[in-house]
């Protein structure tokens, strides 16, 4: 194990943690606020820490699969827990297991809170609340890549273990230039979607804070509300845009190389937009047969709600709690199956489950024609073996995981459609769940226990699984394999 990188690239991570306090510092300075003390001392540490860690380059540079995955999980569980502490020294959150859910809810880009008073934490703090999304959205160590390329084949390990979906590739020959088209790609939307915000008369901090939530598909909103004070137009630009940042990035990449034929025939964004338009079309019906009223009211926030939960965003323009059982237990669906592959968006991964669906074809063929050769094919490719492994490890680990965490938080009493939709926004890093964990509701009356499980599903459904789990294993912290 390369220790001495793995401490060097956590170093980086604290630098870039501390230069991204100062614009939360920025704000409470505008505002006036005293939540600018902990900001700048959080700051200050961070960046002195940072830079004695990271003082001097190891001479040995090597690193693989394991020192990969045990970088990226570690990054994440410290960015979290020094990220937590302005929070913690302002006050604003008392309990500092109830600041590191906050913050971890932000930087996974769940967007479940603890709180009850959202307005209570002040302009700063809510800044960087909302700014944790955009900062998570696309992967702290893929920016790490951007400014500090490690050279050779390295940093390919570090982009498998924190890009989402089933396979990571490379855009081009160089992993670290690959790093700085996504975020060129990320930045470039998330600029034209605070415009277009601003444009529809929505305020420029609550354009800026709402714009890095649906940039991240976090979810954090800045009013006590939630989206039910915005304009019609404001909710339904914020739909588009969380559409398309549950796309997979690598289409908008194809699109400025205009090379727009194989971007228009990405088989994963086709049926994810055909669940988009299923399920907005559904839930609009069943709300008109049930409960009545205009259909253009219904179809606008089945969209927005669609939207939202299938790009694993979590805003909330109404409290879905109150829709028929057959929408309940569609958006359920939706938490489950996420947004695209190489998405900002959480969940399964609608790439898994259409690869899960052909694999049960190819099996059902085989029965019938045992001689059969027949192999699964995803955008036009077929794909390798240890792919389709991987997705069956990776959905044996998630049942496992989610069942075990349903079992774990069912202590604190409170009802199986609670817990099991709790544990679904968590995991699938989505939000708001039913019951007592609606859209109007929050995660406070769960015990610490229990918050501690769901911190461990946050960061372990951003990070598919495997980075968290490795760090219990005896094998990965052994000298020889």
């Amino acid at each position: 194990m390369n220790f001495g990188m793995i401490v060097y690239i956590l170093a980086w991570v604290l630098k870039i943690e501390a230069l991204s306090l100062l614009l939360p510092l920025l704000i409470s300075l505008i505002y006036r606020e005293q939540s600018a003390v902990p900001i700048l001392l959080v700051a200050l540490l961070s960046g002195i820490f940072g830079t004695i860690l990271g003082f001097k380059k190891p001479r040995r540079t090597a690193f693989y699969a394991r020192e990969g995955f045990v970088a990226v999980a570690g990054c994440w569980i410290v960015l979290s827990l020094v990220g937590a502490l302005p929070f913690f020294l302002s006050g604003r959150i008392p309990r500092y297991v109830d600041a590191v859910f906050e913050i971890v809810s932000g930087f996974t880009t769940t967007g479940s809170s603890i709180l009850g008073d959202v307005e209570f934490l002040g302009k700063g703090l809510l800044f960087w609340r909302s700014f944790s999304h955009w900062i998570g959205g696309m992967g702290v160590l893929v920016l790490v890549l951007t400014i500090l390329p490690l050279g050779g084949g390295y940093n390919l390990m570090i982009m498998k273990a924190e890009s989402p979906g089933p396979d990571v590739s490379k855009m081009v020959p160089r992993v670290a230039d690959s790093a700085k088209a996504l975020y060129k790609i990320y930045l470039a939307l998330t600029v034209l979607m605070i415009a277009v915000f601003l444009l529809t008369g929505m305020p420029l901090f609550d354009s800026l804070c709402i714009g890095f939530g649906t940039a991240g598909t976090g979810g954090f909103a800045v009013r006590n509300s939630g989206m039910a004070d915005y304009s019609m137009l404001s909710q339904f630009f914020i739909t588009i845009f969380m559409i398309l940042f549950g796309v997979n990035f690598n289409v908008y990449y194809l699109m400025q190389k205009r090379r727009f034929r194989d971007s228009l025939h990405s088989e994963e964004a086709r049926y994810y937009l055909l669940i988009i338009a299923f399920s907005t079309l559904f839930i609009a019906f069943q709300i008109l047969r049930q409960c009545g009223g205009d259909f253009l009211y219904a179809l606008h926030h089945s969209f927005f709600t669609v939207g939202s939960i299938i790009t694993t965003t979590g805003f909330s323009s109404l409290d879905f709690n109150l829709w028929p059982a057959p929408c309940q237990m569609l958006l359920l669906f939706l938490m489950i199956c996420g947004a695209c592959a190489g998405s900002t968006g959480g969940g399964i991964k609608v790439s898994r489950l259409i690869i899960m669906g052909k694999e049960i074809g190819k099996e059902m063929h085989l029965i019938i024609h045992p001689e059969a050769v027949r192999r699964i094919r995803l955008e036009g490719k077929s794909l390798d073996h240890p792919i389709v492994r991987s997705v069956n490890c990776y959905l044996i680990l998630y049942c496992f995981l989610f069942m075990s965490s349903v079992f774990l938080i069912s202590f604190d009493g409170f009802d199986f459609t609670t817990n099991f939709s709790a544990v679904a926004a968590t995991f699938n890093n989505i939000g708001p769940g039913l019951g007592m964990v609606g859209p109007v509701r929050n995660f406070s009356a769960y015990s610490d226990f229990s918050k501690l499980v769901m911190i461990f599903d946050m960061l372990a459904g951003r990070l598919e699984i495997l980075p968290m789990l490795i760090l219990f294993s005896h094998r990965t912290w052994r000298k020889t394999n």
